[in-house]
């Protein structure tokens, strides 16, 4: 039998004026996501589906559980092949496309990690890594759409 992991989380809408959804219009998105034991996370919708840009909304949050996952799978993997990584940064990128009934769907999304590690030697099987990593991700193997990775390793 396959070790299972079980995960929950409560999402309370916060974002009631007095109307409800009397009107599209009248409400604001705005939520909180609550994990136990967590500090919770403001959230809204995208500013582009009336939400409040200050706030997470559920792309922004989908983009990071990517990249978070695969820099944790990336560290795992450095510390396993005695890759000594200093720093890590990932500016994620990602393209969603609205399809004609209103919704809508990730076509792409891609990590462009830089891993700072502290041998020269250890550059090329760092950036050899992040395939391992990418193949290990939970969050990567869940979704349905090309998650790229444009690793790269230099010096510090």
């Amino acid at each position: 039998m396959q070790k299972q992991h079980h995960y929950t989380t409560i999402i309370k809408w916060t974002g009631n004026k007095g109307t409800g959804t009397d009107h599209y219009r009248n409400y604001e998105r705005s939520h909180e996501i609550i994990i136990e034991n967590k500090i919770a996370i403001a959230g809204s919708s995208d500013p582009a589906f009336r939400g409040d840009l200050t706030k997470h909304n559920p792309e922004d949050l989908l983009i990071s559980s990517l990249a978070s996952c695969h820099m944790l799978w990336y560290l795992h993997v450095c510390a396993e092949a005695g890759i000594i990584v200093t720093n890590y940064i990932d500016h994620a990128t990602a393209t969603m496309t609205e399809t004609p009934n209103g919704g809508g769907r990730f076509t792409e999304v891609i990590l462009n990690p830089i891993a700072t590690v502290t041998e020269v030697h250890m550059i090329a099987k760092a950036n050899e890594l992040h395939k391992k990593a990418h193949e290990l991700c939970f969050i990567a193997n869940s979704v349905n759409f090309p998650v790229r990775h444009e690793g790269s390793a230099v010096i510090g």
